[in-house]
């Protein structure tokens, strides 16, 4: 059975929509990335998987569903349940995320105490082994420190252990190693494929780097303009991607040109939201457009799927 349903998601502002029709899956254990440029809609869409959307933002059409209960009939109360328990994400930037005025271990044990009922002190021992777990040395000298004490890899860390530290059944991680070094990036990222392993746990990674996805992810779903255009297994995806957008964000992957060599671009932006078209929003910036691109593609083939009139392979 699969833990999480996103079928037919639209999300709108009175304006216009900023994501449409966007369905996947996700099964215990497994990653799945949503891959795409800044604008494509990746983020507002784990937002309405936690209903933590601005005011703004409505959900127009489809259903989620979170280990077969639809989140849009659960009450508030039912909601802040699941969220940190059997919830977890991990947001882009942990000092925003992190409050300033609490030390690391109080905020870490805050979910402990609240979902599991532990004591402050059995609160706080857990809070230690999570520390431990993610690779903090000395754990329980850092319970004492505060965000701004931190590095931006030991915030980050912070942030992957309050998120599993009620053992979610699903993690999504947001950018999880933006503005991080390679290095850092590296141990991130390598820390949350061991832990879903470990925990059975189902991970949505929301990420623009495509080596990451390759790596880590069993299968990938690339948005574009608020659509999901490609889906299938992200070794397959990016070996032979069949949406023209998703052979254009191969060819900018550093493991695919010449060292030393300048990367290709895509030309181009991502159209905001109410100017996208009524065809495929990617024409503008394709390198093979046809006719048909006027009309929109839907999403065919299985278990890899692209929405293109003129497939890349």
């Amino acid at each position: 059975m699969n833990i999480l349903e996103v079928q037919g998601l639209t999300l709108a502002t009175s304006q216009a929509a900023l994501v449409e029709d966007v369905s996947f899956t996700l099964a215990p254990g497994e990653m799945l990335a949503l891959v795409g440029e800044s604008g494509c809609g990746k983020s507002v869409t784990a937002l309405a998987i936690m209903r933590l959307l601005a005011p703004a933002i409505s959900r127009t059409a489809g259903a989620i569903r979170f280990d077969g209960t639809d989140l849009a009939g659960l009450d508030d109360e039912a909601m802040r349940r699941l969220r940190g328990h059997r919830i977890g994400m991990i947001f882009q930037e942990p000092m925003t995320s992190l409050n300033p005025v609490f030390t690391i271990g109080e905020q870490i044990a805050e979910p402990l105490r609240l979902h599991l009922n532990l004591s402050a002190k059995q609160a706080l021992a857990r809070a230690a082994d999570l520390l431990d777990l993610v690779g903090l040395p000395t754990p329980t000298r850092q319970l004492a420190r505060y965000p701004h004490q931190l590095s931006g890899g030991q915030r980050q860390r912070v942030m992957i252990a309050a998120a599993l530290a009620c053992e979610p059944r699903l993690l999504i991680a947001d950018e999880p190693t933006t503005a991080l070094d390679v290095t850092v990036q590296a141990q991130i990222l390598a820390l949350i494929d061991r832990l879903r392993r470990q925990l059975d746990m189902a991970c949505l990674l929301i990420t623009h780097d495509l080596g990451v996805v390759a790596e880590y992810c069993d299968r990938a779903a690339v948005m574009y303009a608020g659509r999901i255009v490609e889906t299938g297994p992200a070794a397959e995806v990016f070996a032979t991607p069949r949406h023209r957008y998703t052979a254009a964000l191969v060819r900018t992957m550093p493991a695919r040109n010449p060292p030393g060599e300048r990367l290709p671009a895509i030309p181009g932006q991502v159209p905001p939201p109410g100017s996208r078209g009524q065809g495929c929003a990617f024409q503008p910036r394709c390198d093979a457009p046809v006719p048909r691109c006027a009309e929109r593609p839907s999403l065919a083939g299985a278990p890899h799927a692209a929405a293109c009139w003129n497939p890349a392979a």
